[in-house]
């Protein structure tokens, strides 16, 4: 009998992850923001490096041959800025108000008022989100970050408009964006 009754209560643990995970990014649009904004922290964190020395060769006379890499514009940036993003994700957790879904960094868990274990799910929820954005946009990405397309203050719109589509510009929480910054309309 405790055999099936544990067996019961984990079908329900799963099945109760299931739809808070996929509750959690019900809003797109939101979750995208969310992962453009810890890129941007990346992206403005950036010390300036030299350039990628590949000469490892010498020729005949002793000469090194190879190529020297900008770093702006080399593999290894794109790699150090994408790689372990979405591991950074789980610090993110989902505030939800008045059909507003609004994600936020958690600085210390042990803050968290509301309840630990749905707010842990949230942010399981975004990292297997931003997994499935990045699966989708990251060959397009990574060749925008290093034409030097993606800038800090441009990631929202390079990646969630642009890219995957999942804010579209004429969409409420665009035109809220617009009102917050007050440019509605000015030059």
């Amino acid at each position: 009998m405790s055999g099936s009754f544990s067996m019961l209560f984990l079908f329900l643990f799963i099945l109760v992850g299931m739809l808070l995970s996929s509750d959690a990014v019900d809003d797109k649009c939101a979750a995208c923001k969310a992962v453009a904004e810890e890129l941007e922290i990346g992206l403005s964190a950036e010390r300036p490096r030299n350039h990628l020395d590949m000469r490892h060769r010498l020729d005949s006379k002793g000469q090194r041959e190879g190529k020297l890499i900008d770093y702006r514009v080399s593999e290894l940036r794109v790699v150090e800025l994408l790689d372990g993003l979405c591991e950074k994700m789980q610090d993110y957790t989902l505030k939800i108000s008045a059909n507003t879904y609004e994600w936020f960094k958690v600085n210390s868990w042990d803050n968290i008022i509301t309840n630990k274990q749905e707010a842990r799910a949230y942010s399981k929820a975004i990292s297997s989100y931003c997994g499935r954005l990045l699966e989708e946009t990251e060959d397009e990405l990574a060749e925008l970050i290093r034409k030097g397309s993606v800038k800090v203050g441009g990631v929202s719109k390079v990646l969630c408009q642009d890219l995957s589509k999942h804010c579209s510009q004429t969409s409420v929480s665009h035109a809220a964006e617009v009102d917050d910054d007050g440019r509605n309309g000015e030059l």
